[in-house]
């Protein structure tokens, strides 16, 4: 049998060199033997101009890769097809696959995240959920890992995707060594996101929907159901689930859900309230339910978020 165990970083010209170089240090420092490809085994070029070269083709590493990495590309760039037939063809015997900001794309154009959950760089998450409507699109995820596939969100989140991957194969003492020496955090605190969640989804083409979302952001306490938020843009519930889906990439209860998470992230960094009150004002109903949905959003609860990051007051600054 034989004993697979490089890591196959999948270039192509345009490639975001930070998503290559930071995830990358991490898995030489781990040990692990990285090995440079392309489609045509050529050099290519990053975005910033920066050459790189390479060993061979991507497929010439199909008997030796234990993990393809695919870092993105430059929004300006178009992504090669030439790659993606090549990840498709390496991807069916590598023990992982893994992408980093906008490489996730090339996965989905590879058919490797169809129904999948997954993430990329914030500001291609409603792109890449338009395009693949048979992914599931996590826009608020550092990272996301769903069986033997894993996607990061954008740029330095790739150095986080690269620890996970060490965590998993080396134990959490080695890959929290390498993240001291980095001077990051192995884990980054519970209730870090990408975005502000509504700025992330821009401006909705449809006038109804951008009166929907607008007036969850304005009162995330109101009445926010199916049917009333259906009711205000003057469509039906269906309709307005597919607009949802459509124009930015999620479900109605999802936007809303977000919208109360980030409104009582607010109040726990900035107010003396309590859970419970916080909860109420902010849509939740309850301290429990409000609890719930922390632990399934930010993987933490609202007690540990405040704990982490409440602003000092005045006096305590002094």
């Amino acid at each position: 049998m034989v004993e697979r165990s490089d890591v196959v970083v999948a270039l192509t010209d345009g490639v975001v060199l930070l998503d290559v170089a930071g995830p990358v240090q991490v898995l030489h420092w781990a040990g692990r033997r990285v090995r440079f490809a392309s489609p045509d085994g050529r050099p290519v070029r990053s975005d910033v101009g920066v050459p790189l070269g390479v060993e061979g083709t991507i497929e010439d590493f199909a008997d030796s890769v234990d993990t393809l990495l695919v870092p993105g590309i430059g929004v300006e760039e178009a992504i090669s097809q030439d790659l993606v037939r090549s990840v498709r063809a390496v991807a069916g015997v590598a023990r992982r696959v893994a992408s980093i900001c906008t490489g996730a794309f090339v996965l989905a154009e590879a058919g490797l995240l169809d129904g999948r959950r997954a993430t990329t760089h914030w500001m291609a998450c409603t792109d890449l959920a338009q395009r693949f409507p048979e992914i599931e699109v996590d826009p608020d995820a550092i990272f996301v890992r769903d069986g033997t596939v894993i996607t990061s969100a954008g740029v330095t989140a790739g150095i986080d995707l690269a620890l996970a991957l060490v965590e998993e194969d080396e134990g959490a003492d080695v890959a929290r060594s390498l993240a001291k020496y980095l001077v990051v955090f192995l884990r980054r605190p519970g209730g870090q996101s990408q975005f502000s969640v509504r700025t992330g989804v821009g401006t909705p083409r449809t006038s109804g929907l951008r009166r929907v979302i607008d007036a969850v952001v304005a009162d995330p306490s109101a009445d926010h159901s199916l049917a009333a938020m259906a009711a205000r843009a003057t469509v039906g519930e269906r309709q307005l689930t597919r607009l949802f889906r459509k124009e930015i990439g999620t479900t109605p209860a999802q936007y809303v859900e977000r919208v109360r998470v980030e409104a009582a992230q607010r109040l726990l960094q900035t107010s003396d309230d309590p859970v419970a009150p916080i909860a109420r004002r902010c849509g939740f109903g309850s301290e429990e339910t409000m609890r719930r949905v922390f632990g399934k959003v930010l993987g933490t609860s609202p007690t540990d978020y405040r704990a982490r990051f409440r602003a000092p007051s005045p006096a305590a600054a002094l």
